[in-house]
């Protein structure tokens, strides 16, 4: 029975360790670098996964429309569009930025690009024929009236 579970033990996975034992590595520098420091300066300029681009979004409503409100700074106004598409509202643009620092003896460029895509379905009481959107300041707003017949109203009892 004790060989059946030594022979089950060795089968287990291992974790992956792409660094193996970073420790060992070190070992020889020991006594020259403080050893946190020397492995955060050693992984601090290792590649990094892209990181995509989610512009904030919030809803709200009242009784007349529903308000998309995206926060897209950096973006400009021919950037973004939105369209309508068998009663989903899509949200879609590209930010391009760049930016340059240059001193007296040193030069600075960092460069962003991505695109983006928002999608949201509309309600069923909402108007898509009289939708409207304006931009202003990095702030994208769309309104989306109701149709009328799902306004509230209040129903007189007969007595």
């Amino acid at each position: 029975m004790a060989e059946k579970k030594e022979a089950k033990e060795s089968q287990e996975l291992a974790p992956w360790r792409p660094f193996g034992d970073v420790e060992s590595w070190l070992a020889p520098w020991e006594g020259f670098f403080p050893r946190r420091r020397f492995l955060d300066d050693l992984l601090r300029d290792w590649p990094a996964a892209p990181r995509a681009f989610a512009p904030a979004v919030e809803l709200s409503e009242n009784d007349s429309r529903y308000t998309i409100t995206v926060e897209i700074p950096g973006v400009k106004k021919d950037d973004v569009h939105v369209d309508l598409r068998e009663g989903m509202l899509v949200i879609h643009g590209e930010k391009k930025s760049e930016r340059e620092e240059k001193k007296e003896r040193s030069r600075y460029v960092e460069r962003s690009y991505g695109s983006f895509s928002r999608s949201f379905s509309l309600p069923s009481d909402a108007d898509a024929d009289r939708l409207d959107a304006s931009f202003k300041d990095g702030v994208l707003t769309i309104n989306i009236p109701r149709t009328a017949e799902s306004k509230p109203r209040q129903i007189a009892i007969k007595g």
